[in-house]
């Protein structure tokens, strides 16, 4: 008889550390992109930054011997994935250019909230009232960091809303992608959208190619290397341990964008942020436990 080689207990705390060790990742890759859009057009950085990481998940399909296109690709749930790809990472690299690093990643964090949602509604699954309490709490949270009606609301804060919206319709789409589509397929085109999007970004605002100097340059390289490196994080985060105590640890990203965007970007921490961050985080987890009590 063969003992396994990790017992539960220690594959759910070294998911837990792959876990935050992605977010980290995914906050630095924010934190680039946002210094490269000081001196470079937006759409150029989100064509540059997709074309980077579609040539990173390129060698690595290359490297395992993937083909990068098989029929699968061209399934129905593979296009609407590409069509909120290119919505969630059109919007949310708008928001974290133009709005506050920490409340674009704030308000990032309810996606979690609006994917059990849309399994409820697109997929059947059961969602008892006590999680569907939990939602509107935590949309209220959004709602909250968003002050609508207020003096504090700016209407560039609804980028990063629809962000959030794009890669909820992503991850629900990835759940009825073909099961052939591994990691490298997956991020392969889930960064070809991020090229059409800076594309027609550029084509709208008419703006010229501007040759990189060195400093943002090294950002949108900071960019790719990060992205790419919390995108295999996650990956392998949600195929060591159990998903339900792997999971929590996704909250840990809105400590790393909240930290990044006071210390380097010198944003104020805004009490409305606050309580809407609380709220969201509150109810995430919530759904989460209730998850594993089917309830």
């Amino acid at each position: 008889m063969t003992a396994q080689t990790t017992p539960p207990l220690g594959a759910n705390f070294l998911g837990s550390l792959w876990m935050v060790a992605s977010m980290a990742g995914f906050a630095v890759e924010d934190v680039f992109l946002k210094a490269a859009a000081e001196s470079l057009p937006i759409g150029q950085i989100m064509a540059l930054f997709g074309l980077g990481g579609a040539l990173v998940f390129a060698c690595a399909a290359r490297v395992r011997a993937e083909p990068l296109f098989i029929p699968a690709v061209l399934s129905r749930p593979m296009k609407i994935r590409v069509g909120f790809e290119l919505v969630g990472r059109l919007f949310y690299t708008l928001a974290i250019v133009l709005t506050p690093l920490s409340a674009a990643t704030v308000i990032l964090q309810a996606t979690p909230l609006v994917v059990v949602a849309g399994a409820a509604l697109v997929f059947g699954e059961r969602v008892g009232w006590r999680r569907w309490t939990a939602i509107f709490i935590g949309l209220l949270g959004v709602v909250i960091i968003l002050q609508p009606g207020t003096e504090g609301f700016s209407a560039l804060s609804i980028l990063a809303l629809v962000g959030m919206l794009g890669f909820a319709g992503r991850d629900l789409a990835s759940r009825a992608a073909p099961a052939a589509l591994g990691t490298a397929r997956l991020g392969f085109y889930g960064f070809l959208p991020i090229i059409l999007a800076g594309a027609l970004v550029s084509l709208w605002h008419g703006a010229p190619f501007v040759w990189p100097e060195a400093a943002p340059a090294l950002s949108l390289c900071g960019a790719v290397l990060a992205g790419a490196a919390a995108y295999a994080c996650l990956m392998k985060a949600m195929r060591t341990g159990e998903v339900s105590a792997v999971t929590p640890f996704r909250y840990s990203r809105l400590l790393f964008g909240i930290a990044f965007g006071v210390l380097i970007f010198g944003e104020e921490l805004r009490w409305s942020m606050v309580l809407g961050a609380g709220l969201i985080v509150l109810s995430g987890l919530f759904i989460l436990w209730r998850g594993r009590r089917h309830g």
